[in-house]
């Protein structure tokens, strides 16, 4: 069962009765969850190459087919446990979006979030976080609807709780060492430097 099941109907608070703590409490839960998936996907990629080259070496059909149906199943299990991963991640977005709103709601002078979730929020939410075709910059948009957050405290707490533009131009990086474009030597210098430029951390007072 997910966790997100335990915050929405299964515990005697909602989750916008929840307080900041209980918020990260669930939050630190959701990361090891999330993470767990994170390593099996891995290991699972990582089979999969062994059993690809065990099936490239090999010249009996019949031990090809065996190894061919174990990549199959080694698939399907990288599948599930990507859709797994793909909840947990909306889960835990979910949780850390509601603990800037509670955490950021004294200061913004209540520009930040009704905090009045009605079923019928905590039924959407629910349903775009099992929904695979809701793409995670998709599923942002809409719950910070249903919260309710302002321009600039959106802003804030997207830097934190979502991919911030560091992390965007990492992906770029990584996606550019996929096609050769980038070693792996200066696509490490490359991401050092964004990071640094972003952080406003020169090179020469470092």
């Amino acid at each position: 069962m997910a966790l997100i099941d335990k915050i929405f109907g299964k515990k005697p608070k909602t989750l916008s009765e929840l307080s900041p703590q209980e918020l990260r409490r669930e939050e630190i839960l959701l990361t090891k969850e999330r993470d767990k998936l994170f390593k099996k996907i891995e290991q699972v990629a990582n089979d999969k190459q062994k059993i690809f080259q065990q099936g490239a070496a090999q010249k009996s059909p019949e031990l090809r087919k065996a190894l061919a149906m174990q990549f199959e199943l080694k698939t399907q299990e990288q599948m599930l446990a990507g859709r797994q991963l793909n909840v947990r991640s909306k889960e835990l977005l979910t949780v850390s979006r509601m603990r800037l709103v509670k955490e950021n709601l004294p200061k913004m002078s209540g520009a930040m979030g009704r905090l009045n979730l009605t079923e019928k929020d905590v039924a959407r939410i629910t349903s775009w976080i099992e929904d695979d075709s809701v793409s995670q910059d998709m599923y942002m948009e809409r719950l910070d609807e249903i919260l309710n957050l302002g321009a600039q405290s959106d802003e804030d707490a997207m830097a934190a709780a979502g991919l911030s533009g560091t992390g965007q131009e990492l992906m770029n990086i990584w996606s550019q060492m996929d096609q050769g474009a980038l070693k792996h030597e200066e696509a490490f210098d490359e991401a050092d430097k964004a990071v640094r430029r972003r952080t406003g951390s020169p090179e020469k007072n470092l």
